[in-house]
């Protein structure tokens, strides 16, 4: 059965008595027939129940239906990927300039022409390889996401055939079979139950459901007028999926879909067919292409004339001057610093424990307005847990986050539910005074273990290695009690063995309790009971409540008074309301006389005709929050960042874990159920999205919704999960980000970025990183475009003032290129934040990368740096043709220009602070290392032989020119810094600090 969403709505026969019963032809509501309705759906024989399927009907229905497989999404092959990063205007440019310079080798006669045409050809084709090299290892996410669905799916099935059970391969199930379940199973397919023993099945990866969902064989009953369709899948009792796991007990059921018809078929569907967003900056750096590309072509045709009409020189020189003009103004090194930001911020969460799959990916973290949340192990720690242990006349809250083995675990705190909104205590001022401990105070570790005698004795789990989930046995309801006593430093195991079970009645959903008997231990039971057994009775709270006439007074098992039951029935409400699971602990003394078995039957507890327990106490059990989110969403609020929460589990427990996280508050007071977004219209759910923090019973379709809606209302938007269930929504996100440890592969591939710490403040971390990246990314922008614009400018000004040929040549520009963008580049790609910058909002939607104050600089350095190395040739020329021939000039030409950008880095490290201080020198140890890489680099191109002439065209260079270019290089600094003083003292005349950042450049 597909996705609720992906089914036509209006293909439901309706029946007028009992409401939609069934869909036509394809899909049905499996969870609405009557086994027999299954049977005659999927048309099989009457006996398939007892006899399975033929060999024969299999291998037939096995070539209908196809095997049990998800199909696999046709793979973008190698080539298609690299065209993708090839298909760029810039790109097509160098291209042209390699073949004009490769024909130039070719017909070249002399040999220092021809090698410096090759060279040229050389490194433009370095360039091109190794940025299509890095595009292309970024891309095959979702094919990932796909496999790693197919990976969670069985391998093997025990089948009914022919009368005999078999194991056959998983993928050779088809729909009518039946299927076998045992403990541990993962199940092979979606399957309709037909007979179920105790059965639970562990579906929180696939639904959200933190805790095992007991399954029954009874038809759903659905209102009139309901589609039964839209009923979350964790409801439907009657139905086991997919890829889930049997947690307890045993079935038989009929397999109804398999392959892509399934749930979990459906969701690797979403993930093939959900469109992956580009980033914002991937958008605006295309469109800096498209506009330089057109400036590039501008001036390259200009040069062209210049240098053919007015020059006077050949068509092939004129076209070679004009495609060193098109070199110098195309930003090689773009793409390559910008990958540098991105790695080099990667690099810095991944020390923060969030790994980054998608490097653009990055700078989408410091615009997200909003962070979706699933709840099961991402806001929460996915451990059931005892929170709390209420008495007759207290409460005491147990510390789930504390590592230490001792009893102050427990805390008498009469109030504590006082601050979700109902104090558990009937009167809390009395209360504070009586019993053996007073409020605030610890209890002992007998006190703790006599009280907790029930939850552990009567129950057949086992805690993992030092209290651990991991390694663990059992229901997770029943494994907090354990945990709970165990870190009060109780020995678990010894207790169990110092009181075994002498008999017992087995838990079912049917009455809904566990009991066992046991031989007396006089520490917890006190003496002179010889010929006696204890009763430990363990169940839902309103059914032991009916079967107790006595109450522990205070916890204390030999000190009984009547039962105060209203007192009970307000405390199991209260509890219930605030979402937590409630457990009743009774005990009763019995005459061994009563036991002639192991076995006993349910009527042993409730067919006495009378009460007859002691209620001990109430425990009340939570899949409690992480305690660092709730400060980390504190911190993003800060930010103005919104957290929102999506989970499976239902309603009253997604408020209560909302509240406790301060995501419902007095702006966001309630939730809303995927059922209720399924009957709203676009409209509706966009004003939904925007007013409520909570949504509960979210079907996977429905976090596409929730998405989508908010993207909609111009949100930007994070996605957190660790579910199958999670996996579409991750990748329609504009940031999906998954967890590491209990996350699924399935969710990992999907996201964007992964959470080695599965902690959500790691995406504080992360989205301050993210505002980093936009910060520096316009830094680098600073750096590199005044930089290629004079190049090409040079060549154009300088031929259009009278130069007889161009101050630069290409192997120099396409040097300056790459060597400005990875080493003087680099220095603003690894700059610190600036001050405050997680005092501010998101970075608005639409914002400019290159703005008006960024153009503004760009065009201030552009001018002055074009000025000075054109400016510098023409000085030179001044001083002595014979002394400076164009050799020499060049040589000038080229070092003012490369000096010059070490002054425009410089004034760039700072947005809004001076670079006229000492703190040019403090907090980016890289800026000083990389200046002095390039120094070395320039005097080593200036001043080796056959490298300087030969290679790069030019002369060494005397104490006049270095004069002239340390001159001019101071030039662009004050001039850069001056600009930047204007710019901030008019800014902070018109709104002070917070304006200048937000408007940074």
């Amino acid at each position: 059965m597909v996705s609720v969403n992906n089914i036509d709505k209006g293909n439901f026969k309706k029946d007028e008595e009992v409401g939609f019963t069934e869909v036509e032809e394809v899909h049905a509501a499996w969870h609405v027939l009557t086994i027999q309705e299954t049977i005659r759906r999927l048309k099989a024989n009457e006996d398939v129940v007892d006899v399975g399927l033929s060999t024969a009907e299999a291998q037939r229905r096995l070539q209908e239906y196809g095997p049990n497989k998800l199909t696999e999404k046709e793979k973008t092959s190698i080539l298609v990927r690299i065209w993708r990063q090839l298909n760029n205007v810039l790109v097509f440019i160098l291209v042209v300039v390699a073949v004009v310079s490769a024909v130039r080798a070719i017909m070249a006669h002399d040999i220092e022409e021809k090698t410096t045409n090759w060279i040229e050809v050389g490194l433009i084709t370095g360039v091109i390889i190794i940025n299509t090299y890095i595009g292309v290892i970024q891309e095959g996410s979702a094919e990932a996401a796909a496999d790693a669905l197919k990976n969670m799916l069985s391998n093997d099935a025990r089948v009914l055939r022919d009368g005999t059970e078999s194991m056959i391969s998983a993928a050779d199930l088809v729909p009518g079979d039946v299927v076998v379940l045992g403990l541990g199973d993962s199940i092979p397919a979606d399957v309709r139950l037909i007979r179920v023993f105790n059965l639970a099945t562990s579906e929180a990866a696939l639904t959200g459901e933190s805790l095992p969902i007991e399954k029954k064989v009874d038809t759903m009953e659905v209102p009139v007028g309901v589609n039964p369709l839209l009923i979350p899948l964790g409801d439907r009792l009657n139905m086991c999926y997919s890829a889930t796991l049997i947690s307890q007990g045993s079935g038989v059921g009929i397999v109804v879909e398999t392959g892509d018809k399934t749930q979990i078929g459906a969701i690797a569907t979403l993930v093939n067919t959900t469109e992956t967003k580009r980033t914002d900056v991937e958008k605006q750096v295309d469109q800096v292409s498209k506009y330089l590309a057109g400036a590039i072509l501008f001036c390259t045709i200009c040069t062209f004339l210049i240098a053919f009409f007015m020059t006077g020189d050949s068509i092939m020189d004129a076209i070679t001057l004009s495609l060193v003009c098109a070199v110098a103004m195309v930003p090689e090194g773009l793409n390559s610093i910008v990958t540098m930001v991105y790695a080099y911020s990667v690099s810095n969460m991944a020390e923060n424990n969030a790994i980054v799959r998608c490097l653009p990916a990055v700078e989408t973290l410091g615009s997200v307005t909003i962070v979706c949340s699933d709840k099961t192990g991402t806001l929460t720690q996915n451990i059931m847990s005892l929170t709390a242990f209420v008495t007759s006349n207290s409460t005491f809250r147990n510390n789930v986050d504390s590592k230490d083995r001792t009893p102050e675990c427990f805390v008498r705190d009469d109030a504590t539910m006082t601050k979700s909104g109902s104090a558990l205590s009937s009167d809390p001022n009395a209360t504070s005074k009586d019993g053996p401990f007073l409020n605030g105070q610890s209890p002992t570790q007998e006190f703790i273990k006599s009280a907790l005698a029930g939850g552990i004795l009567c129950s057949k789990c086992v805690l993992g290695k030092n209290g651990a989930r991991e390694g663990s046995i059992g229901n997770p309801t029943e494994l907090s009690i354990l945990r709970a006593a165990y870190f009060a430093g109780i020995d678990v195991d010894a207790m169990k063995k110092e009181s075994p079970v002498v008999a017992e009645v087995p838990f079912s959903s049917e009455y809904k309790f566990m009991a066992t008997v046991h031989e007396p231990v006089e520490v917890t039971d006190g003496s002179g009971l010889d010929d006696k057994y204890i009763v430990y009775v363990k169940g839902a709270p309103d059914r032991m409540a009916d079967l107790c006439s006595q109450q522990a007074k205070a916890g204390i098992l030999n000190e009984l008074e009547p039962l105060d039951k209203p007192y009970w029935t307000k405390q199991i409400a209260v509890l219930s309301s605030q979402g937590l699971r409630v457990l009743a602990l009774c005990r009763a003394i019995i005459p061994k006389s009563e036991i002639s078995g192991d076995q006993l039957g349910p009527e042993f507890v409730n067919g006495r005709g009378t009460a007859w327990l002691t209620m001990v106490g109430l425990c009340a059990i939570m899949d409690p929050p992480r305690p660092e989110c709730v400060q980390a969403i504190k911190e993003a609020h800060g930010a103005g960042v919104r957290v929102a929460m999506i989970t499976g589990d239902h309603k009253d427990t997604a408020i209560a874990i909302g509240k406790m996280l301060g995501l419902v508050d007095e702006k966001y007071t309630g939730a809303v159920t995927g059922p209720e977004l399924d009957q709203m219209s676009e409209a509706e759910m966009e004003k939904a999205v925007m007013a409520n923090n909570v949504f509960a019973r979210a079907s996977p379709q429905n976090k596409i919704q929730i998405v989508e809606a908010l993207q909609a209302q111009g949100q930007v938007c994070g996605m957190t999960g660790d579910g199958v269930n999670d996996a579409p929504a991750l990748k329609a996100a504009d940031m999906g980000v998954a967890m590491g440890q209990e996350g699924t592969d399935v969710a990992r591939e999907a996201a964007d970025m992964i959470l080695a710490d599965d902690n959500f403040a790691t995406i504080v971390v992360a989205v301050k990183e993210g505002r980093t990246v936009w910060d520096n990314l316009r830094k680098v922008l600073l750096i590199n475009t005044p930089i290629n614009n004079s190049q090409g400018f040079s060549v154009l000004f300088g031929l259009l003032f009278g130069l007889p040929t161009s101050p630069l040549n290409a192997i120099q520009i396409l040097y300056s290129n790459l060597i400005c963008a990875t080493t003087l580049g680099f220095v603003c790609a690894v700059e610190p934040a600036e001050d405050g910058i997680m005092k501010l909002p998101p970075r608005r939607v639409g914002k400019s990368l290159i703005g008006r104050y960024l153009f503004l600089r760009i065009i201030v350095g552009t001018v002055t740096l074009t000025g000075c190395v054109v400016g510098s040739v023409f000085w030179l020329r001044t001083l002595g043709l014979g002394k400076y021939d164009q050799l020499a000039q060049s040589a000038l030409a080229f070092n003012v220009l490369d000096f010059g950008a070490i002054s425009i880095t410089l004034s760039a490290r700072f947005a809004h602070n001076s670079s006229f201080s000492t703190r040019i020198f403090r907090g980016n140890k890289w800026c000083w290392i990389a200046i002095g890489i390039f120094v070395a680099l320039q005097l080593a191109t200036t001043y080796i032989p056959g490298l300087n002439t030969v290679v790069f065209q030019m002369s060494p260079m005397d104490g006049v020119q270095w004069g002239i270019t340390l001159l001019f290089m101071t030039v662009v600094f004050v001039v850069m810094e001056t600009e930047k003083y204007i710019r901030i003292h008019i800014s902070r005349q018109s709104g002070g600090i917070t304006k200048i950042i937000d408007k940074l450049y």
